[in-house]
């Protein structure tokens, strides 16, 4: 079977270089050749791409999965489906990452354990079209904490695994890896949406968090934490979490220990799910709530934060807990924008949080998220200069030609 060349593209690569006309062949699941325009020679039996201008870039990675979430209103839509309707919404949700030209997952956590394990696997099997998932589990929690929807007088069933010290976490963690889970996600802060714990809270202890890590490496699999507080951020630097989500509050020693960690951990703010709370919530979250809730202040400190970790050379990944109806599954690549108007970043390092950096965070070889020869062969093709109108992104109409792992998802050329 021959080659597949994408001729007379605008070419970004991800490496920080700047986009160039050139040429790449695929051979296989792989890239073989990148280089200048007209520079590689076709053979018999190539299938030729003219790209005619168009911008090629890497597959985006989500850096911060829900796939199960289904555009919910709030917990209960997200608790309330039988396993067997979730799991068609989490295939449903994969196929729409695809479709918006995400390639990769980096799951954070699902509504139920095995929903993105399933949905993985059949992506997989060949049995229908998706990203590359790295599944993520339930969310693991303490009582009155983040995900624990029980009361004295009432239990109920959230979408978390809750656990009371270093032994319940242990069994935990080695249950969702029993089950086939790739990341395991702590819940070690508070969140605005619990008013018994808020955001700036860290009710889990770091001898939890430091039982659950252990044990996923035993395992070989990673930790992602859901961390807003300063105390929750460094509790993962201590014990070696790998994706730290949110991240909203810090102090200098937080920023420091971060910087001093930067070749091991990946940061996902969430800043797409405050942006929609403020300016798109209605008619899902009564007007105020935002305020109500302190989300703008929130926001505030998410900028202080995550610029100073921009000039740190903090990993940034896009990850804006997408996937409920004022944060739609498919409109992901936002974050892209939402990291040059927050944070300061330009429009090509922004795109590199959303590809190089989610490659990184998806596979330790090192073989995703560029485009480059020897690397795995996922790549978007627009209609359209991406890093002079960033909008572009969320456009599906706009996307000619979406390839992951080597085979042609979407191909409006030709």
């Amino acid at each position: 079977m021959g080659r597949t060349v994408i001729r007379n593209a605008s070419i970004f690569t991800g490496t920080g270089a700047s986009p160039f006309p050139g040429d790449l062949a695929v051979d296989g699941n792989r890239i073989a050749a990148v280089g200048p325009a007209g520079s590689i020679t076709t053979e018999p039996g190539d299938t030729v791409i003219d790209a005619a201008g168009r911008f090629l870039m890497p597959g985006m990675v989500e850096g911060h999965g829900h796939i199960s979430f289904g555009d919910a209103t709030g917990t209960d839509a997200i608790i309330s489906p039988s396993p067997e309707a979730h799991t068609l919404i989490a295939m449903q949700g994969a196929r729409t990452l695809l479709d918006a030209g995400f390639t990769s997952v980096y799951g954070a956590s699902e509504a139920k354990l095995r929903l993105a394990v399933a949905v993985r696997d059949a992506i997989n099997a060949g049995m229908f079209p998706g990203p590359r998932i790295r599944a993520g589990s339930l969310e693991i929690t303490v009582i009155g904490s983040i995900g624990d929807e029980s009361r004295d007088h009432s239990h109920r069933d959230g979408i978390s695994m809750i656990v009371t010290g270093p032994e319940e976490m242990r069994r935990a963690v080695r249950i969702a890896c029993r089950e086939g889970c790739d990341n395991i996600k702590l819940d070690i802060s508070g969140d605005p949406f619990y008013p018994t714990a808020p955001a700036h809270t860290t009710p889990m202890s770091f001898e939890e968090v430091q039982m659950a890590v252990d044990t996923a490496r035993g395992f070989g699999r990673k930790v992602n934490a859901h961390a807003r507080s300063i105390d929750s951020v460094k509790h993962c630097v201590r014990a070696g979490v790998v994706g730290i989500l949110h991240a909203e509050f810090h102090d200098e020693e937080m920023l420091d220990m971060l910087e001093e960690a930067r070749d091991r951990v990946f940061v996902v703010p969430s800043i797409g799910l405050f942006h929609t709370m403020i300016h798109e919530g209605e008619p899902w979250l009564p007007k105020g709530t935002a305020e109500a809730m302190g989300i703008p202040p929130l926001v505030e400190a998410s900028i202080a934060t995550h610029t100073a970790l921009r000039k740190r050379g903090i990993r940034h990944l896009i990850g804006g807990d997408y996937g409920l109806a004022w944060n739609r599954q498919g409109t992901n690549a936002r974050d892209v924008q939402h990291f040059v108007d927050y944070y300061g970043y330009s429009p090509a390092e922004a795109l590199v949080c959303a590809t190089r950096n989610g490659g990184l965070a998806m596979r330790d070889e090192g073989d995703l998220g560029t485009l480059e020869p020897g690397k795995l062969a996922d790549m978007v093709l627009f209609d359209g200069d991406v890093l002079a109108d960033l909008s572009l992104l969320v456009d599906t109409q706009r996307i000619a030609l979406i390839m992951k792992d080597g085979t042609i998802h979407k191909n409006l050329i030709g």
